[in-house]
């Protein structure tokens, strides 16, 4: 059973009393039988739930009962509000609006001296990397496809594709991976056969079912998603032959940018920018949908290279070559 499921029921009844079975039900996206476990979770711990029975009867704490107030040191107090607003800011965040009310409860229940120095904290802190203007996923859909991959637990996913086509899946979550402001899941699509990345914020519904399934292994499931983003097809498809070593490109050139394996320059077909053939290295082969930003990240690493093609992408080059020619003119008649 998920502790954050069950914190989450505690929320509810504080914020809600009265809440019938089913609406609770509703609310955390479970079943009325796993709300009376949730139940039985909370007494165990020693919080007393009343439920009123007849059709109408909902569920509340005992009249009188208070949970013991939230006690947190200065630093303590200052990581959670620091983690909730760079989270906001990165998209690391779930649910609209969830960092907000959060920030607000942390404030409601701190002593007053604790509570306006947080306060000051959120008011003067500045963030120097870009918003995230993605949407967030539902809290409920990570909590649940987390608990599943921790359980190893197939679940039932509502999905829909970049092009909006609705889809039933049967998924083996693997793993859950935050990137450049997007959730992704990674795990094995019976409908695919063959293991997949899901964007979550595309998620509409997500069951976990009672069937277990083998861990994958050895399964990174980080080193997946980047592959899987590095493979989304683009209107070039670039294959390039630098100049560099293999540890030297892996660390200089991120895995969604480009696939990297080491090549025989005697057998490349290309033709290098200048006329010359390099002298051996990497092969880098990747997708771009325009290839004037192909032709920087190339001039950036600064190290020969042959363009295998497509032929646009030595043109480009060619031209970024004259731009630069030419400002650094500009510069020197100055």
């Amino acid at each position: 059973m998920s502790t954050n499921r069950v914190l989450a029921f505690l929320e509810l009844l504080q914020a809600r009393p009265g809440l019938t079975g089913p609406e609770l039900a509703e609310r955390l996206e479970v079943d009325v039988r796993t709300v009376r476990r949730y139940v039985r979770r909370l007494e165990d711990l020693g919080i007393p739930v009343e439920a009123e029975r007849g059709r109408y009867g909902g569920y509340r704490l005992m009249p009188g009962y208070r949970l013991p107030p939230l006690m947190l040191t200065g630093d303590e107090a200052a990581a959670v509000v620091l983690g909730l607003l760079a989270g906001r800011r990165a998209g690391l965040t779930v649910g609209e609006g969830a960092a907000e009310s959060a920030l607000a409860k942390i404030q409601r229940v701190l002593p007053d001296a604790l509570r306006d120095r947080v306060a000051a904290v959120e008011a003067v802190v500045g963030l120097t990397t870009r918003s995230a203007a993605t949407s967030r996923p539902s809290g409920a859909t990570l909590l649940t496809l987390a608990d599943a991959a921790r359980r190893r637990l197939r679940v039932r996913l509502a999905y829909r594709s970049f092009r909006g086509q609705d889809s039933e899946r049967t998924v083996d979550p693997y793993g859950l991976v935050f990137h450049s402001g997007r959730w992704y899941l990674t795990g094995h699509d019976h409908r695919r056969g063959e293991v997949r990345t899901f964007r979550l914020d595309r998620i509409g519904r997500a069951e976990t079912t009672e069937e277990e399934f083998a861990a994958p292994g050895e399964f990174d499931a980080v080193a997946h998603v980047m592959e899987s983003l590095a493979s989304v097809p683009y209107r070039y498809e670039v294959e390039v032959v630098l100049a560099m070593t293999m540890e030297e490109a892996r660390r200089r050139i991120p895995p969604t940018v480009a696939a990297l394996a080491p090549v025989d320059v005697s057998a490349v077909d290309g033709s290098a920018v200048d006329g010359s053939a390099v002298g051996g290295g990497v092969r880098m082969t990747g997708r771009a949908e325009r290839l004037d930003g192909m032709a920087q990240v190339l001039a950036g690493l600064g190290v020969p290279f042959t363009v295998v093609g497509p032929p646009e992408l030595r043109e480009e080059v060619r031209a970024l070559a004259r731009r630069l020619e030419g400002w650094a003119g500009q510069a020197s008649r100055r």
